[in-house]
C-alpha cells in the first residue's frame, strides 16, 4: 500500500523530472487557463458544516485538526497531482505517471470521503427514516447492523482505513464495507454512512482507546443526511435500470 510519504515522495520526484524536462520537447507546459478541466487541480476545500463546539464526545481541537489538516491536506495535495498529470505526455516515463495516478487516487478519495465523514456528523444520533427500516430489514435489526459496524470499526484500531454503510446501485441492497486505506472501495456502491477510522480522526481525544471513539461517533451521527443520501441513491439505481 502506498503511504502518504510514498506518494508525496512520488509527486516531488515527478514534479522535478517535469520540471526538468518539460515535456518531450523541453517545452514549459501549457498556461493554467489552457488545461482541461481533469487536470485544472482547482478542487477546494468544503467548511466544516456543524460548529465543531457543538458535537458530544469529540473535542472542537480535534475536528478543526482533523479537517484543516488531514482533509484539506487531501484536497491540496490532490490539486498538485492534477496539475502534475497536466504535464505528461507519452514520452513521461511509466513509473510516474503511474505513481501520480495512484496519488490522484488516493486523494481524490480521502477528500470524497472526508466530506462524507464530517457532512454525517453533527446530529442527534438517533436512526430513524427510511435507512433504519431498511437497516432492520437487511441485517435482521437496526441493533444488529450497529453492532457489526461497530466490530469492523474495532478490527480497523490502532491501524488505518474507513468503515461505510453502503447503497448497491446493482441490487438495491446495503452492505457494509471495510477499507483499510483511501483507495480500496467496494464498486457500483454509494457510501451513506462513513465512519474514519485513521487515528487522527480520534487520538488526540481517546489516544487508543477506538472504542470510545466509535460511542462518540455514533452520539453525533446525522441520519437525516444519511436517508437524504439514501433517497438519492435509490433514484440513481432506478436511473440505471430505465
Amino acid at each position: 500500500m502506498m503511504t502518504r510519504r510514498d506518494s508525496l515522495g512520488v509527486l516531488g520526484a515527478s514534479a522535478a523530472f517535469l520540471a526538468h524536462f518539460g515535456g518531450s520537447d523541453g517545452q514549459e507546459a501549457a498556461p493554467q487557463a489552457a488545461v482541461a478541466p481533469a487536470f485544472a487541480g482547482k478542487h477546494e476545500v468544503v467548511p466544516l458544516p456543524f460548529d465543531p463546539k457543538a458535537l458530544r464526545g469529540l473535542s472542537e481541537k480535534l475536528i478543526v485538526s482533523h479537517h484543516d489538516n488531514n482533509y484539506a491536506g487531501a484536497v491540496k495535495n490532490l490539486n498538485k497531482v492534477e496539475q502534475e498529470l497536466a504535464r505528461t505526455n507519452a514520452d513521461t516515463p511509466a513509473f510516474l505517471v503511474g505513481g501520480l495516478q495512484q496519488s490522484a487516487l488516493q486523494f481524490a478519495n480521502s477528500m470524497v470521503l472526508h466530506e462524507q465523514y464530517f457532512a454525517n456528523l453533527g446530529g442527534d444520533g438517533k436512526a430513524s427514516g427510511a435507512v433504519g427500516d431498511l437497516l432492520a430489514a437487511t441485517f435482521g435489526s437496526l441493533a444488529r447492523w450497529e453492532e457489526l459496524f461497530r466490530a469492523t470499526g474495532m478490527s480497523l484500531g490502532g491501524g488505518s482505513g474507513w468503515v461505510a454503510l453502503a447503497y448497491e446501485l446493482t441490487s438495491g441492497a446495503l452492505s457494509l464495507v471495510w477499507s483499510g486505506n483511501h483507495t480500496q472501495h467496494r464498486a457500483a456502491s454509494v457510501p451513506l454512512l462513513v465512519m474514519d477510522m485513521y487515528e487522527h480522526a480520534y487520538q488526540m481525544d481517546y489516544g487508543a482507546a477506538t472504542a470510545k471513539y466509535i460511542d462518540a461517533f455514533f452520539a453525533n451521527v446525522h441520519w437525516e443526511e444519511v436517508n437524504r443520501r439514501l433517497g438519492r441513491a435509490q433514484k440513481a439505481a432506478a436511473a440505471l435500470r430505465t
